[in-house]
Formats: structure tokens, C-alpha cells, sequence
């Protein structure tokens, strides 16, 4: 499972490192054998959730049966019976937003059996029943663990491994630390299958990045509704009830509503959020955001969105004259500029979006996203925009960059400054360190930087006054734009940052000066390729 034997930093800037994340990682590894990753997560997180589901209503019931004992409680009775009828009763789950467990689908019963040659059916039949008195959760449980490519001993062994998950911690801190490993194995799971495993997971300092800037929380807003078009495995809206609830909100404080084109992936989301305990709207269709908007009324204050890089066969050729297409009919041979659009027709009037695209994003001239990039520029809707270090992706090695849009740029108070025709760029690409061979991640001080940058130039309450960096962040005129003809690679604008003598040797500097140059050489024989290939498709039409 490569990647997650690391860790990936799952634990950094979460409340500090659960410590044991790892090793159960690995635990789980050894006992996958020659499964495929893409199988055994779910598996894997399928029992998690049980597990996390199951642990959640014992904890109710344990409380009921406690209080149904206390003559000074509300629920006291007598009768030893009558307590147990009502720590079966189904309405006080409801009522705490727990969901409620049949007696075949309680952890107990599953770890009762868990030797058991049928164990695979006992699975089965338990997610069934769950589903069955759950009807939010329809459709969404895998039912597929008594198949016989299936190992019946490793199902045993990995419920065995699960059951010792949070054993000595109380009720909330278990379903908590449930939660978390669910989050860490779902990092683990994308970065073992590599490119497929990209489709539906974002690495989680790019989504701690997006929230910090965002801050989709505010005394003045809330109850504000958060989106995401192509929402993977829901971890955006994990981390912006992550953020409600640092900042002294409470978790149902922003509305939540996604969408999903891939049946798997939008099942993994639905049980992410509900192993966090967040309510949320997420719909599926195979059609996607594009062809079947689902939620095409919908106003959002805070958009943020990982869409898929460079889409070429995204059916646009069918989207000639769509309304959303306010600043120019996107190509159709690339995605970029109609999942911008997209975004900005779902923007309240004063709402902000984050989304993670291709670098090429920022400079392309081909098939007229030129143009759009220019109108989107003089519409003032491009609010500021972040280039990446490389490496933080699991599924690509393409540089990428953040575009950071909002319909309005007035002052966020009246002392703030007035940041229209201004777009700030934050060149982000020497940050980040490396947690492996292949894959970069950003620490918390990284993210403090950019986002501190970002609040301190739209004058946010509280933020320090915002000066230039030269080599990190400029704030540019809409006129300096014009004369780069439109192109927002933040390197045109941030200059270099002031060098110090720190007496190095010549020959450090000289490798280094090397490294970059090769760095450079390879985005350029990357970027051939690209081309040539493009060519090649043109000739053999």
C-alpha cells in the first residue's frame, strides 16, 4: 500500500498525531495479501463504519440505560424491563441524530462471529439490516463480503483489528478517533492505488489550504451554504466543519450540498460524512454536474472544488448554448474553464470559491480559453491565485495552481482595502516538504503563510497589514494583468525575492542553480509531449 507506510501526515495540525495510525495501516496491509488496494478499501472502510456506526449507538444506549436507572432522571422507571424497552427505542437515536442499529448489525454481534466460516454473510446481512432501518443510508454499505474470492479468515482477523480501535477512550473520543482513522485510511487507500485513487480524494493539507483561505464560517455568515460540483469522498466538507467547530461554531452551522458522477465514489463520501456525524445533501447521477446539474437553483456562499484536470471528453460539444457559459463557450476539448464557470453560476452574490486546476490553467491561449481568462479577469470575479509546490497530488504529476474567485470584492469592512481591479498571486511553488519519494505535502506553517498573505490583503478582522513579497505575493492592478496579456501565472508578478550573502560556496549555489534547470528541462519535455500528442490526435482525425 506504498504511500500510506508513511503516514501522509494525516495526524499533523489534526490535535496531534493519534500515534497508532500507521501501525494499524500496516496491520491492515499485511492482511490484504495480493488483494487489489481498489478492492479492499472498501472492505476495509466498510467495517470501519460499521464499527464507528455501531460504537455511536451503544454509546446511547448505554446512556439511556443509565439514566432509565437515576431516580433523579427524567427517563427513570422502575421496572428492569421497562429500561430496556427504552434503550430499544428507536425515536431516542433519531432524536440525537444517531442511527439506529438492529441487534444482527451491532459491532458485538459481528465480533461474536468473527471466527465463524459465515462470517461474510454475517457482514452482509448486517449492512442490509442497517440499510434497511436506515434509509438514509440505502444503497451505500458494500454487501459483497460473503463472495468466495473473498478471505474469510482475514475478515475474522481484520474485525479483530478494528475492535481495538478507541477500546479504553470514552464515548465521544472513540467515535472521534473512529473518524480520524477513517480520514487516514482513505489518504492511505488513494495514495496505494496511485492515479485512480486521486479520482476520489484530495490530499488533505490542498483542502486544510482551501478552507483556511475560505473560512467558510463568519459571525456574519452563519448558517452559509458550502458546495462542491464533483465532491469525491466529501473531503471538503469534513475539513470545513473541521474549521466551524475550531472557530467556536457548531457542526451544522454551514449547510452542505455536493454532487458526484462515480456510484463508488459517492458512496465512500456518504459514509465519510456520516463517520464524522455531518448532515449533508449529496447527489449522484452518472451524468454529472455538466449534463445533469442536481442542483441547479443552488446559490452557494462558499464553493470549493478538486474537478478532474484537463477533461478532454467531458461532452461539451453538447453544451453549445448553455447559460452558464457567461464569459465564453469553453472548448470542447478541455474541461478547465467550463468547471470555473460552472462554479461561478452557483456563487451567491457575495459568495468566494477555491478550486484546484492545472497550471496550464493560468497561461493557455489555445481554443479561445484565452478570451475567457481575459473576460473572467475584467469581470473582476479572480480574486486571487496560488501556484502550488509540485508532487502534492496522488494521481498527477501535472503542476497545479488555485484559482480563488468571488463574485464581490468591495471592502470586507469599511476600513479594509478595496481590493476591485486588484487580483493578489502568491507563488507557493518553494514550500512544502517531502513525506516520500514521490509525494510533497504542505505544513501548517505553509498553510499559515499563504492563507495569513491572502486575509491580510482583503483586510480581514484581525489580519496584519498586507505588504508585497517579492518572490511570494503581489498585488496586482488589473492594468499590470493587461500587459501580461492576461495571464496569471503568479511568477510574472511576484519578481524574485531578495537574495542575502549567506556565504555559501559557489559550488552549492552551482547545484543548485542544476536542480532547478533540470526541474525546468523536464516541465519542458512534459510539456512536448503534451503537444505532441495533441498534434498526433489532430493528424490521425
Amino acid at each position: 500500500m506504498g504511500a500510506g507506510r508513511n503516514g501522509n501526515g494525516n495526524g499533523n495540525g489534526n490535535g496531534g498525531d493519534l500515534g497508532f495510525e500507521a501501525q494499524l495501516w500496516a496491520a491492515a496491509d499485511k492482511l490484504r495479501g495480493n488483494m487489489e488496494a481498489s478492492s479492499y478499501k472498501h472492505v476495509v472502510l466498510g467495517l470501519i463504519f460499521l464499527k464507528y456506526i455501531s460504537d455511536a449507538f451503544e454509546a446511547r444506549r448505554e446512556h439511556l440505560l443509565r439514566d432509565a436507572a437515576d431516580p433523579e432522571s427524567f427517563y427513570f422507571v422502575q421496572e428492569e424491563a421497562a429500561r430496556y424497552a427504552i434503550a430499544e427505542d428507536r425515536d431516542e437515536y433519531l432524536a440525537e441524530n444517531i442511527f439506529w442499529v438492529p441487534k444482527e448489525a451491532r459491532w458485538s454481534h459481528l465480533q461474536a462471529n468473527a471466527k465463524s466460516p459465515g462470517i461474510g454473510k454475517t457482514i452482509d446481512d448486517a449492512m442490509l439490516a442497517l440499510e434497511a432501518a436506515n434509509p438514509a443510508l440505502k444503497g451505500v454499505l458494500p454487501k459483497d463480503y460473503a463472495r468466495p474470492a473473498l478471505n474469510k479468515v482475514m475478515l475474522g482477523e481484520l474485525i479483530d483489528l478494528i475492535s481495538g480501535i478507541a477500546m479504553q477512550e470514552g464515548a465521544d473520543r472513540s467515535r472521534d478517533i473512529l473518524g480520524r482513522v477513517y480520514e487516514y485510511f482513505l489518504a492511505g487507500f488513494a495514495g496505494a492505488e496511485g492515479k485512480r485513487g486521486g479520482e476520489f480524494y484530495t490530499p488533505r493539507s490542498v483542502v486544510r489550504l482551501l478552507v483556511e483561505m475560505l473560512q467558510p464560517y463568519s459571525d456574519h455568515k452563519k448558517g452559509g451554504r458550502v458546495y462542491d460540483p464533483c465532491c469525491g469522498s466529501g473531503g471538503m466538507f469534513v475539513q470545513s466543519e473541521r474549521f466551524v467547530e475550531e472557530h467556536g461554531g457548531r457542526r451544522g452551522d454551514i449547510a452542505i450540498y455536493g454532487q458526484e458522477s462515480n456510484y463508488t465514489t459517492w458512496r465512500l463520501a456518504k459514509m465519510n460524512l456520516a463517520v464524522r456525524g455531518i448532515d449533508a445533501d449529496i447527489r449522484w447521477n452518472n451524468e454529472g454536474s455538466f449534463h445533469r446539474d442536481a442542483l441547479p437553483d443552488l446559490r452557494a456562499d462558499f464553493i470549493l472544488a478538486n474537478p478532474p484536470f484537463n477533461v478532454s471528453d467531458w461532452g461539451g460539444e453538447r453544451l453549445r448554448e448553455d447559460a452558464r457559459w457567461a464569459y465564453g463557450v469553453p472548448p470542447v476539448g478541455n474541461a478547465n474553464y467550463a468547471w470555473l464557470q460552472h462554479i461561478l453560476h452557483h456563487l451567491s452574490p457575495t459568495g468566494a470559491a477555491g478550486v484546484v486546476l492545472a497550471n496550464g490553467s493560468m497561461s493557455t491561449q489555445q481554443s479561445g480559453e484565452g478570451d475567457i481568462r481575459s473576460r473572467l479577469v475584467e469581470g473582476d470575479v479572480v480574486d486571487c491565485m496560488v501556484a502550488l509546490p509540485p508532487q502534492l497530488f496522488y494521481s498527477t504529476q501535472i503542476p497545479a495552481c488555485l484559482w480563488f474567485l468571488a463574485r464581490d470584492k468591495r471592502p470586507v469592512r469599511k476600513d479594509a482595502r478595496d481590493r476591485r481591479r486588484e487580483v493578489l498571486f502568491i507563488d507557493a511553488r518553494k514550500l512544502g516538504h517531502l513525506v516520500d519519494r514521490t509525494r510533497r505535502e504542505l505544513s501548517d506553517d505553509d498553510i499559515a503563510r499563504i492563507a495569513g498573505a491572502y486575509h491580510a490583503w482583503r483586510g480581514a478582522d484581525g489580519a496584519a497589514a498586507y505588504t508585497d513579497e517579492p518572490g511570494f505575493c503581489k498585488a496586482a492592478s488589473l492594468e499590470e494583468i493587461r500587459g501580461h496579456d492576461h495571464v496569471l501565472t503568479p511568477g510574472r508578478y511576484v519578481g524574485a525575492a531578495a537574495v542575502e550573502d549567506d556565504g555559501a560556496p559557489f559550488s552549492e549555489r552551482l547545484a543548485e542553480l542544476k536542480a532547478k534547470l533540470d526541474e525546468q528541462l523536464a516541465e519542458g519535455e512534459e510539456l512536448g509531449a503534451l503537444i505532441q500528442a495533441k498534434l498526433e490526435g489532430v493528424v490521425n482525425v
